[in-house]
């Protein structure tokens, strides 16, 4: 036990003492709020950008829709016909739009064309189009004799509550926190695995080509040796995300509040708007701040943080160990290539299978990824805030808790034997031949 300390802590501070660690831990968090800074940025810039569009309307009735908004102003140039019109526009506006002269409302929609130097917006051209749609639709129903005001009166907007059996209610919100918590908790277990993974075995391969490995097996079981590698660089993987959440944290309150970075939904300042938008905005945003709120509360919070540790755990040790032994087999890192398809696959399968389960988090699909011990630390986190039976739960962490036992067992023999193997490229042939040793 002493020597498996002494290799950890050895691990440890060789990860932590490393420049591109140092490095690493200090850069990223300044990368990240950099990038939520530079979209925020970017965003506002295109909110406080105002296109003017021109327009030449012959038929005289579509006129009135085009009304200014905070980043479109329109111009009335329908006096003086589209061929003058394009004249004056080409160059000094974002584009013209014409409506040609119609015999009848039926074919009012026909023939308008948008002309502009440049691609024209798609979100602009939604937007015209949903006016026109409107408006021409509403003089078809005046033609026909009958009452906008009442026919408008009859639409009506449905909004479905969803509640299970046990009395729990829910909502899109939820939904969106739920897919949000399991994403999120399931895509860092997948970075987690990948980045410090391949550090473990980067670590054996190094000291495999130095042959420091021969002098150090000498007074260590190799057993031991590949043990205090995985958990020294996992202590250091843990120590550089605690780091990285903390700063980018901080730093991201600090900038907001010195700064001053207060937008609305859609860009527009507070202060330029109509009081009476104002408040309904704000009735809005507090209603969906409470529905928010209760739905945090309802998530199974505990549940989730305690599985987050447990399949933390168990899929970082799964595939380090993996990558251990992949990297006691090897001579160089151009030699793990062939090895580490079959170690990628199921970590590639559970992302994709994570998509599908938030369609349906309960379907066969979704509940056999969550059982099979090489997808379970990604899909059963991604199932959770959903609602899962404890028994699958337990199921599912039994399951890995064995493999774990089962996949350690098999790579220490590979790493026994191929720790102290040079010059050969071994097949999977090789190292079957290992496990027997």
């Amino acid at each position: 036990m002493d020597k498996l300390k002494l290799i950890i802590k050895r691990e440890f501070l060789a990860k932590v003492k490393n420049k591109s660690f140092i490095v690493m831990t200090i850069l990223s968090p300044l990368l990240m709020v950099g990038l939520v800074l530079l979209i925020v940025f970017l965003n506002q810039q295109n909110s406080e950008q105002v296109r003017t569009v021109a327009f030449v309307d012959e038929s005289d009735l579509l006129a009135p829709v085009f009304t200014d908004t905070n980043s479109i102003k329109y111009l009335n140039l329908s006096a003086l016909g589209i061929k003058e019109a394009r004249k004056q526009t080409e160059g000094n506006y974002y584009g013209i739009l014409y409506i040609p002269k119609n015999d009848s409302l039926k074919n009012l929609s026909k023939g308008i064309q948008f002309y502009s130097e440049d691609t024209p917006s798609l979100s602009l051209l939604s937007d015209i189009e949903n006016k026109l749609e409107k408006k021409i639709r509403n003089l078809k129903i005046e033609q026909l004799n009958f009452d906008v005001d009442k026919i408008k009166a009859t639409e009506t907007s449905v909004t479905i509550a969803t509640e299970n059996f046990a009395g729990e209610k829910s909502s899109k919100i939820g939904s969106v926190l739920r897919m949000v918590a399991g994403g999120g908790f399931g895509y860092l277990i997948f970075m987690f695995i990948i980045i410090y993974g391949t550090s473990v075995m980067r670590s054996v391969i190094e000291e495999k080509t130095s042959r420091i490995i021969e002098v150090i097996i000498s007074s260590v079981k190799p057993f031991q040796l590949m043990l205090g590698k995985i958990l020294g660089n996992a202590f250091a993987g843990i120590l550089q995300f605690i780091i990285w959440a903390v700063s980018a944290g901080i730093l991201l309150t600090i900038i907001t509040y010195v700064f001053g970075i207060e937008t609305t939904s859609s860009g527009t300042a507070i202060g330029q708007m109509n009081p009476e938008v104002m408040q309904q905005m704000q009735a809005s945003s507090v209603s969906e701040l409470q529905v928010a709120l209760q739905e945090i509360k309802n998530l199974p919070i505990f549940t989730m943080f305690f599985s987050f540790i447990i399949y933390f755990i168990g899929g970082y040790l799964i595939y380090s160990s993996i990558y251990a032994a992949i990297g006691a087999a090897v001579d160089s890192e151009t030699d793990t290539q062939q090895f580490m398809l079959p170690v990628m696959l199921p970590l590639i399968i559970a992302i994709y299978v994570g998509f599908s389960v938030i369609e349906n988090p309960h379907g066969p699909i979704a509940l056999a990824f969550s059982l099979f011990p090489l997808t379970s630390p990604i899909v059963m986190l991604m199932r959770i805030p959903f609602g899962v039976p404890w028994w699958q739960i337990i199921i599912s962490m039994l399951l890995l808790i064995g493999t774990f036992i089962l996949i350690v067992w098999f790579a220490a023999k590979i790493y026994r034997v191929g720790i102290l193997m040079y010059g050969k490229k071994p097949t999977y042939k090789e190292l079957y031949k290992w496990l027997k040793y």
